[in-house]
């Protein structure tokens, strides 16, 4: 979130309004000192992505932020969402078929950020699962992990852990265990590029030994069958004859 693209900077710059999630608004505090300022907790998404149409069809330039990329995991496509359904106010403009003009502007997912620090983990095909059973029921969770895990997919967790929901680390990490080498490496971020940040390498069967690490802001990526470790640096093969 703090390392903003030009276009994502140009954008906050220009807007007249800045909707978005508490703490994300806080990390951003920096470059929208003058702008007004729509935020709530968690679990408000709905709320927050109504309130910028409403916003916006007063006329005013809205941002809706998200952490890493808007389009991964995040409100770009609530927005477009909400904005299809009929009971949307956007629908009482003069002409519906002339939509709100949303602009959706890239960013660097937090698995990016987290691959980079750990080395070139993700250099073949992968699998970005998060383990969050709030708008996924868990046993369709459950068949993700057992589909990426017998594809030899390299995965990719987010949300791991929060303070309520300590139990599917545990239950992700067995499914993938079944499928894996007990020696496969697994790389674990917490607060990737921000100043908390705290970077793991570890093995599937050492991974018990971390849980109390990992919380929501951490991302884990857990290596293919021929993913290694060479000087602290994942590192999945492509497939090039070297």
């Amino acid at each position: 979130m703090e390392h903003l693209t030009f276009k994502a900077k140009e954008s906050l710059e220009n807007c007249d309004v800045v909707v978005g999630y508490k703490t994300y608004i806080d990390l951003i505090r920096g470059v929208i000192p003058d702008k007004e300022i729509f935020s709530t907790g968690m679990t408000k998404e709905v709320d927050r992505c109504q309130k910028a149409i409403e916003l916006a069809l007063q006329g005013k330039k809205v941002a809706v932020v998200s952490s890493g990329d808007s389009g991964i995991y995040g409100m770009a496509g609530l927005v477009l969402e909400l904005l299809q359904g009929p009971a949307n106010p956007a629908f009482l403009l003069p002409d519906p078929r002339s939509p709100i003009p949303v602009s959706v502007i890239p960013g660097v997912p937090a698995f990016c950020a987290a691959a980079s620090l750990l080395g070139a983990p993700l250099m073949h095909d992968f699998a970005s699962i998060s383990l969050s059973d709030l708008l996924t029921s868990w046993e369709k969770i459950k068949k993700r992990l057992e589909m990426a895990s017998q594809g030899d997919f390299i995965i990719i967790l987010y949300n791991p852990k929060s303070r309520t929901r300590v139990s599917q680390l545990e239950e992700a990490i067995g499914i993938i265990s079944v499928h894996r080498n007990e020696n496969t490496p697994v790389g674990i971020v917490k607060n990737a590029t921000r100043e908390e940040e705290e970077i793991k390498i570890t093995t599937l069967k050492e991974m018990p030994a971390h849980y109390d690490f990992i919380d929501m802001s951490t991302i884990l990526i857990i290596g293919n069958s021929a993913t290694f470790v060479s000087h602290k640096k994942m590192i999945t093969p492509r497939g090039y004859d070297v």
